[in-house]
């Protein structure tokens, strides 16, 4: 018999077959599971943004398919990892009704919650507020690399989502970081 702490739901597929921008300010709040080995480090999602196909020039998929942004075309649900600037890896989760081929919500920012100690040591950092405040942050203090490029995350696996917190005032935004596409409050954050 699985023990309360075994019994673990993952937010379902369906969760992600919807319009990307609405996907992303639902993922507010949700939590952010990581195991690594027999260790498991888990946040509040707290700052997302939404990418989207066609009418996004910001998004990655914009000009169609390759072999980097391949996920965002594939089943909703998956993650979407790729590395910029040359040394940073940023984490997404593949969603999108079916008005588009393709979309992906970029995950900024979380609230740690566990294995907070082994965040501070995978970043080299004792401040708390600086852990998981940027997607490049997020990902180094989680340990998401290429590898998990492709995981699906509507399973319980080395990386998954599930229902975390209810949310207070959601606050939109332009998106972070683009030169295109700036008109779009797709930017989504919660304060917790």
């Amino acid at each position: 018999m699985e023990s309360k702490d075994e019994i673990v739901k993952t937010i379902p597929r369906t969760f992600y077959e919807r319009d990307t921008v609405k996907v992303a300010r639902d993922l507010l709040g949700k939590k952010l599971i990581r195991t690594i080995g027999k260790q498991t480090i888990s946040g509040i999602i707290t700052e997302t943004e939404a990418y989207r196909y066609s009418d996004d020039p910001a998004s990655h998929a914009y000009r169609g398919l390759t072999s980097r942004n391949r996920a965002m075309f594939e089943q909703v649900g998956k993650a979407y990892v790729y590395f910029t600037y040359g040394m940073y890896f940023c984490f997404n989760v593949v969603a999108r009704n079916q008005n588009f081929a393709a979309g992906a919500v970029l995950i900024r920012g979380l609230k740690p919650e566990k294995g907070i100690d082994i965040m501070k040591k995978n970043r080299g950092i004792d401040k708390i507020a600086n852990l998981t405040n940027g997607p490049a942050k997020l990902t180094q203090a989680l340990r998401i690399t290429k590898k998990q490029y492709g995981v699906d995350l509507a399973k319980k696996s080395e990386l998954f989502l599930m229902d975390g917190i209810d949310r207070k005032k959601i606050f939109a935004s332009k998106r972070i970081g683009i030169k295109n596409g700036l008109h779009k409050l797709w930017n989504f954050k919660i304060s917790i």
